[in-house]
């Protein structure tokens, strides 16, 4: 049986291996790394369905780490701080953290928000493997995007991957499923699967940093209530092997 694969990013032995006997008693593998240099060697080796990594690091910190692995891969990050200022928060959120716990928080919250983000990702839950997706996988046509919802996966005009975080892919599904009703940001929050403590400007956040990804007008601004799609979409079904694991590159 296939098991998620997590690796544990923190300056602290003692955090680490307290993190490791947690997640390894509910059945999960656990790597752990002190620093930048610690989790490049690892990432050489394996390909990792979760990143608990920590914010303040020797050397490189956790929001440059962060900002490094989103420009080549959607691999879930959630940020781990003792800073309880909500400006580290925002900024975590807008590099591309998938979530954010701020120390101390018990194990039960981690393990919660671990399973939550994993689920998230349609790739495993509590240990058990996400099915591959079938030969006929539904999706949206949007524009000249081709959104194929179960592989996680949105082609661009040219018929290449444009990556995206687990929080961007969750608001375009919402947006292409609304096909052009306007949603509103609590909507999105939603969508995105936000479990406590979202708020608007995180929701801002990942729509700039979506558009950026698309082509113009993919998604339109209404002033005052929200978002919605911008270009003509439609249903469809795609047929396409499942997607392969995850490539990391920092």
């Amino acid at each position: 049986m296939d098991r998620a694969r997590i690796v544990v990013v923190d300056d602290d032995p003692r955090v680490r291996s307290l993190l490791r006997r947690s997640l390894e008693a509910e059945e999960f593998d656990v790597d752990e790394a002190a620093d930048e240099p610690a989790l490049l060697g690892l990432i050489a080796k394996h390909a990792y369905d979760l990143i608990i990594l920590d914010l303040t690091l020797p050397g490189t910190d956790g929001l440059e780490i962060a900002r490094k692995i989103r420009r080549t891969s959607d691999v879930p990050i959630i940020m781990v701080t003792g800073k309880g200022d909500v400006i580290d928060r925002i900024v975590g959120l807008e590099v591309g953290a998938d979530d954010y716990l701020v120390k101390p928080f018990h194990m039960r919250e981690l393990l919660a928000r671990v399973r939550s983000v994993l689920r998230r990702t349609s790739r495993h839950e509590g240990g058990d493997a996400a099915p591959c997706a079938p030969a006929g996988a539904p999706g949206f046509l949007i524009g000249t995007l081709k959104l194929v919802v179960a592989d996680h996966l949105l082609l661009g005009p040219d018929g290449a991957p444009i990556p995206l975080t687990q929080g961007e892919f969750a608001i375009l599904v919402a947006l292409a499923e609304a096909n052009g009703r306007v949603l509103t940001r609590d909507a999105l929050i939603t969508a995105r699967g936000d479990d406590v403590d979202a708020f608007d400007r995180a929701i801002d956040s990942t729509v700039a940093r979506l558009r950026k990804k698309l082509p113009p007008d993919t998604i339109a601004t209404v002033r005052q209530l929200g978002y919605k799609i911008g270009v003509p979409t439609e249903a469809a079904t795609f047929t396409r092997p499942a997607s392969g694991p995850r490539d990391i590159a920092l």
